[in-house]
């Protein structure tokens, strides 16, 4: 099943993001399988990371939370706020 996952910063935590993204980056790449869409929310200018959108594919909400658990900017309390909701991906027919 697919899940959304929107994620945004606490405020004035750039250098958190930044410090810990590659880490972040390696956490997404070992679950690339399981990646429908992923990648940073951006100040209106489209310069500065302010938060993360990810469409992931798991069997249960368990494990989009154990997803999550595990991501390097969880483990940072980078997020000031996570919503987590069901998806069906309609348009491109293509996707997962």
């Amino acid at each position: 099943m697919a899940f959304m996952i929107y994620c945004l910063d606490k405020p004035n935590n750039v250098e958190t993001r930044l410090a810990n993204r590659p880490a972040h980056v390696e956490h997404l790449t070992k679950h690339e399988s399981d990646l429908i869409s992923a990648g940073p929310l951006l100040t209106d200018d489209g310069q500065t990371m302010i938060g993360s959108l990810l469409v992931v594919d798991f069997a249960e909400r368990s494990e989009v939370d154990a997803f999550l658990a595990a991501d390097p900017y969880t483990k940072a309390g980078l997020f000031q706020s996570v919503t987590v909701k069901p998806y069906r991906n309609v348009f491109p027919r293509t996707a997962k």
